[in-house]
């Protein structure tokens, strides 16, 4: 579909993770969304069961259209998740629950579109470093998966750029990385993506490799376990995990500024960066970051920031049901209508 489009109010966003399903209503162009309470994407079998119990059996304003933000890749009329187990099937949703239009949009495409929206109340500063107010910006975040997304502008509007760079090869750098890669774990055949080492499940990993590196006894179990110990500075190996894990998290949001040239700044997102930001900002993201020679000075010029904002992905959705033509957003195999 070419053109701006404006779906019909009340509109339904939902920003459906792996492990999370967040869903809101935005009921018209001015008025505040309508949270609805979380749901665990393991608690339902499909996403039209959680959408019957967690939408239709709990709002009055039963909406109209869908504007759908979703973890992975959209390929076909047959959308699978990357890291759970639901399948996004649009005709099938237009025809149980009556919708007149249905988009789906990659998860941080939608968090890329909330960027131009939030305030300095919705950032906590990592570092220093501008935001230039037309640069691009770019978001990246941790999770149960890695997600990164671009934000560009150009002739008076807002482009995101959708990507699966959480994906892409990742490597040692010191002699404490040589020692510790190959004792990771190897989640796609041989290769170390830098989700392997950067989300919840790679928090894991990294914690375990540091242990086999040493010759120690793993304590610790789960990423919540390993960042309440890091935190609490109870276990120095979960404090090298979550140092290690801050320095990667810099190494690789230098290198895709360096990619995209964001001087409009970098995001931190996702369900981890706000719960370790004391160690995010104690140094070694920062210098990770800016750690490109001969690029340094570049990236000491861009700023980073967390997205403390509770729900980031709702701001940029409701954005962009509100005011597509604020944003160049091609929906070509990304929106279907009812009849």
């Amino acid at each position: 579909m070419r053109g701006h489009h404006q779906v019909p109010f009340p509109v339904l966003i939902g920003d459906l993770g792996g492990t999370n399903a967040r869903f809101a209503i935005v009921p018209d162009a001015d008025a505040p969304i309508e949270e609805l309470p979380i749901v665990h994407t393991a608690s339902f079998p499909t996403m039209d069961e959680a959408i019957a119990e967690a939408v239709f059996a709990r709002t009055a304003h039963p909406p109209r259209s869908a504007v759908i933000a979703i973890a992975g890749a959209i390929r076909t009329e047959r959308i699978a998740f990357t890291n759970a187990k639901w399948v996004v099937e649009p005709r099938q949703l237009i025809a149980r629950f009556g919708f007149e239009d249905f988009i789906v949009l990659n998860d941080f495409e939608a968090l890329s579109l909330a960027l131009p929206e939030f305030t300095e109340a919705d950032l906590d500063p990592v570092g220093g470093g501008e935001r230039s107010e037309f640069g691009t910006r770019l978001a990246l975040g941790p999770g149960t998966g890695l997600g990164v997304g671009a934000l560009l502008h150009a002739r008076g509007t807002w482009i995101p750029v959708a990507s699966e760079a959480g994906h892409i090869d990742f490597g040692p750098v010191t002699q404490r990385d040589l020692a510790i890669w190959p004792h990771l774990e190897r989640l796609h055949g041989d290769r170390i993506s830098a989700e392997t080492v950067m989300s919840g499940q790679g928090l894991l990993n990294l914690y375990g490799a540091i242990v086999a590196a040493d010759g120690k006894s793993r304590a610790l179990d789960t990423p919540a376990a390993i960042t309440g110990a890091a935190l609490a500075g109870s276990d120095p190996t979960a404090v090298e995990a979550v140092e290690l894990f801050a320095t990667y998290l810099g190494r690789l949001a230098g290198d895709l500024a360096m990619t995209f040239l964001a001087r409009g700044g970098v995001y931190l997102a996702g369900g981890i960066s706000p719960h370790i930001a004391p160690f995010l900002k104690a140094g070694s993201f920062r210098t990770a970051f800016e750690a490109k020679e001969p690029h340094r000075a570049l990236l000491q010029d861009i700023g980073t920031a967390i997205i403390s904002h509770a729900t980031p992905a709702f701001v940029g959705l409701a954005a962009f049901a509100r005011h597509q033509e604020r944003f160049g957003v091609s929906l070509d195999g990304r929106h279907w209508q009812g009849k």
